[in-house]
C-alpha cells in the first residue's frame, strides 16, 4: 500500500459507524466530534443515554479482554 493511501485513512466512529476525520480517541476507540457533542448534551432521561453508556462500556471491555 502506498504511503499516500495510508495517510488518507479515516477512522470509523464507534458510536455512529461513520468515517470522520475529527474526534477523540478513548483508549483505542475513535468517537467522532458530532457523537462526542451529542453524548455530552444528552440528558440521563433521554432514550439515547443507555445506548451511549453501552457503547462506552464496550471500550472498557475491549481494554480488559
Amino acid at each position: 500500500m502506498s504511503e499516500t493511501l495510508q495517510n488518507e485513512w479515516t477512522p470509523s466512529c464507534m458510536i455512529c459507524g461513520q468515517q470522520k476525520e475529527n474526534g477523540i480517541m478513548i483508549i483505542s476507540e475513535f468517537i467522532c466530534e458530532d457523537c462526542e457533542k451529542e453524548m455530552v448534551r444528552t440528558d440521563v432521561s433521554d432514550i439515547k443515554y443507555p445506548f451511549f453508556i453501552h457503547q462506552m462500556k464496550q471500550i472498557l471491555y475491549k481494554k480488559n479482554a
